[in-house]
């Protein structure tokens, strides 16, 4: 029994294209420059954590956890091809969470996880809880579990620099849009009363090489993630910033562990009071050109 249900976990492992290394993974730039950010802190992990969490209790046998994040987002999910090593405002999120939850930057285990598999890799305990541009939503309530949310980010658009023809969400009639399978822009781009051709794809680099390629006119996600991009080629891309939608970033987990949830919450709440929230924020995200907002808190529990 216990060879078929790990056998039957690999299964969804290769069909789900996670990635998963200590510090690896497979990523994608798309820019001139390395646009991680670099910055890496490390935590101090609790001692002696108890929490009646079927979740963190398997972490705590394993003796890791595995962090579902991106690996091609600038500023926020970055792995670097060089080193493998993960960088981002949503990388020091997770490593704040982890340390709360007893468990020191050596001890976590990253994975990349495409957006289009967050909720199934979740459902399936592939990893133990997930931070990656991962807006809450009430459809996805139903499936999964969030903290959160801890920043808001909106959607816009990544142009070329030269093209002067899109101001927005409602000059792209004709235009064709690239966005990420899974995700809520490319659900909000897809609605009749923009009147845009929509491409899809895994991964958020491979819109902007089609962009940079003249394969497509523009990407639609989060303004935080463009605004990353936008950094990386200065020179040949820019950010529309015509916001057109609110999303709300949440960790995300199982969604039958109320016990995580909540301790989850604790710890974002911790780390937005002492300062290490802003810090971060500040050598990552922040380069990208996007303004510091403070989350409010208390944070939603439910």
């Amino acid at each position: 029994m216990k060879m078929r249900r790990t056998a039957a976990a690999g299964a969804v492992v290769l069909a789900l294209g996670v990635t998963a290394t200590a510090c690896g993974g497979e990523s994608g730039s798309a820019g001139d420059k390395p646009a991680g950010g670099g910055y890496s802190h490390d935590y101090t992990a609790a001692k002696n954590v108890k929490i009646d969490s079927a979740t963190l209790k398997r972490a705590q046998k394993r003796g890791k956890i595995i962090i579902g994040v991106k690996a091609d987002q600038p500023f926020l999910g970055y792995q670097d091809p060089s080193t493998k090593k993960y960088s981002g405002f949503d990388i020091e999120i997770a490593k704040m969470v982890a340390a709360d939850l007893g468990f020191s930057t050596d001890q976590i285990e990253f994975r990349t996880i495409n957006s289009n598999a967050r909720e199934t890799t979740i459902s399936h305990h592939l990893v133990d809880y997930y931070v990656g541009t991962y807006t809450i939503n009430n459809e996805r309530k139903k499936q999964v579990g969030f903290a959160g949310p801890y920043y808001t980010a909106g959607a816009d658009l990544l142009v070329r620099k030269d093209d002067k023809s899109i101001t927005g969400p409602n000059s792209l009639r004709g235009k064709n849009v690239c966005s990420i399978t899974g995700s809520t822009p490319l659900q909000e781009i897809k609605k009749p009363q923009y009147g845009a051709h929509t491409q899809e794809s895994d991964k958020y680099s491979d819109c902007v090489q089609k962009v940079l390629d003249n394969q497509a006119d523009a990407l639609t996600t989060d303004d935080a993630i463009l605004k990353g991009y936008a950094a990386q080629r200065p020179d040949k891309l820019r950010v529309v910033d015509h916001p057109f939608t609110k999303e709300p970033y949440g960790i995300g987990m199982d969604k039958n562990d109320k016990a995580l949830r909540d301790a989850i919450t604790t710890a974002l709440e911790h780390h937005i009071k002492n300062g290490d929230y802003q810090t971060a924020y500040t050598n990552t995200l922040g380069k990208s050109g996007s303004k510091y907002v403070a989350p409010q808190t208390p944070l939603p529990r439910y």
